[in-house]
């Protein structure tokens, strides 16, 4: 067993309109692969990255979908739109707040209705479209960072930093009457929406052991351990902190692999099958 060739990433730049999973569908069309994912969606009317798990890599949704996001967005203030954003039933209201005080640190938000969670095993945004009235639960987020860059009237932008789940057009109605009119994700963690794959043409993945190197560390097996892991059994363990990517000695990815009860063990197995 060794690595799987297949296994890749793509770094997606969304435009607006297409969902995530439309980007999804454009990447096996592009790349001839059925076996492609995403760790973690973004909205049709925004623009920016969408990380797309090719082939074994779509085992690593959970590991890409933790890392911290970056997003740039222009708000309204003065109205407020039933789906936080330009797609929704707009009420003007004409209330416009003279300071803004912008989230930071941990915050408690609920998820808007129009969103991709799941309220009774059913996506919140399928209820809301027939009309039901949805409350979603509320969850604690992180804002690392957020920053006004500038206001003019009604129109501000903004950049925030924050944790994965948390839902920007909330951190933007919370700010009073206000949604969001355009918003963009401009990185993942080390990763970058500027000269992403625009869903046309054809679609290079970075190496599995590439990509992860940007955010992770990686270790290399090689004889015994190396068959080992790629069968999914421990080796021992190597005082290593976190989880760790385990790489053959031709530099492909075989497990992603943690410490615990004295062995390296597989958390997730990369090899080809």
């Amino acid at each position: 067993m060794t690595g799987d060739s297949r296994a890749g990433i793509v770094l997606c730049d969304k435009p607006a309109g297409p969902t995530s999973h439309d980007m999804v569908a454009r990447a096996r069309r592009a790349l001839g692969e059925r076996r492609i994912g995403h760790a973690g969606t973004l909205d049709p009317f925004a623009t920016g990255l969408v990380i797309l798990l090719v082939g074994g890599a779509t085992r690593l949704a959970r590991h890409f979908g933790e890392l911290p996001k970056a997003y740039e967005v222009v708000a309204r203030l003065g109205a407020r739109s039933s789906t936080g954003d330009p797609e929704g039933e707009i009420v003007e209201t004409g209330v416009i707040p003279d300071e803004l005080t912008l989230p930071l640190g941990l915050v408690r938000q609920r998820p808007p209705a129009h969103s991709a969670v799941r309220v009774d095993g059913e996506r919140a945004y399928a209820r809301a479209r027939r009309g039901e009235r949805v409350v979603t639960a509320e969850r604690e987020v992180t804002v690392h960072s957020s920053e006004l860059l500038w206001r003019e009237r009604d129109r501000v932008g903004m950049r925030f930093v924050c944790s994965s789940g948390t839902y920007v057009r909330s951190l933007v109605a919370d700010l009073g009457d206000a949604y969001c009119l355009a918003l963009r994700r401009v990185s993942i963690g080390p990763f970058e929406a500027a000269g992403g794959w625009p869903g046309e043409g054809p679609a290079a993945p970075l190496g599995v052991a590439e990509a992860w190197g940007r955010f992770g560390r990686i270790v290399a097996v090689d004889g015994p351990d190396a068959r080992a892991i790629a069968h999914g059994r421990p080796i021992a363990a190597r005082g290593l902190d976190g989880p760790v990517l385990l790489v053959d000695e031709a530099g492909a990815a075989l497990a992603v692999a943690g410490e615990r009860d004295g062995a390296l063990r597989v958390e997730v197995g990369l090899a080809a099958r």
